[in-house]
């Protein structure tokens, strides 16, 4: 994952790649740190030990732990969209296809990143306005892909104008709660996982 957060507390965006892969070091810190930690035994020092960068750096991208977990909150969901990105942009399948292979893709990416569950669940105390962004972002873009998905007659059409936007929240709580139970909590064939939910999923939205 090469993705950086576009802004930090102290308003500094790294402008060299050195200034990049610094501020990558901390996320990825950061990450490492409030995952085994949470939010409230993390600590700075803690985070820069990981990182192996001076308390001072800390400082030069970060005004405090708060502003680093927000930004790491955004990282995450950033790094999550990218993760999915290929699969969706390939042309081959139809729209529930795609989700299929979404699907797969989150579930490698929440088996390698484990610790992103605590990071969102805790967002929601700790960085209220993160996480609900999260979450919303999210479902807009599976609503989006529904919507195109439906346009070009690969979905049943719902008359109710709030169809798009309820299926793909549902959509979504069924994806994170997969991603719970078969790549943090047990770890399963994410191909398989994602096949025998699209299975359900093609019963209920596909076109008859």
């Amino acid at each position: 994952m090469a993705s950086v957060a576009p802004a930090t507390s102290s308003g500094k965006v790294p402008r060299t790649p050195r200034g990049e892969k610094t501020l990558r070091k901390i996320l990825t810190a950061a990450l490492e740190e409030f995952g085994e930690r949470g939010f409230s035994e993390a600590s700075i020092v803690g985070i820069t030990s990981r990182a192996k960068v001076a308390l001072g750096t800390f400082y030069t991208y970060f005004d405090s732990k708060e502003a680093l977990f927000q930004a790491l909150v955004r990282d995450m969901s950033a790094q999550v969209r990218d993760y999915v990105a290929p699969v969706l942009n390939s042309s081959t399948g139809d729209g529930l296809d795609r989700e299929r292979r979404a699907l797969a893709a989150f579930l490698r990416f929440a088996a390698e990143h484990k610790q992103v569950y605590r990071i969102i669940d805790e967002a929601e105390f700790v960085d209220p306005e993160g996480f609900r962004n999260h979450y919303e972002t999210t479902a807009s873009r599976i609503a989006a892909r529904l919507g195109d998905a439906a346009a070009r007659g690969e979905l049943r059409e719902d008359e109710s104008p709030l169809a798009h936007e309820a299926i793909a929240w549902a959509l979504m709580g069924a994806n994170v709660f997969l991603g719970l139970r078969f790549a943090v909590w047990g770890s399963s064939d994410p191909d398989e996982v994602a096949a025998i939910t699209n299975r359900l999923i093609r019963h209920g939205l596909g076109v008859r």
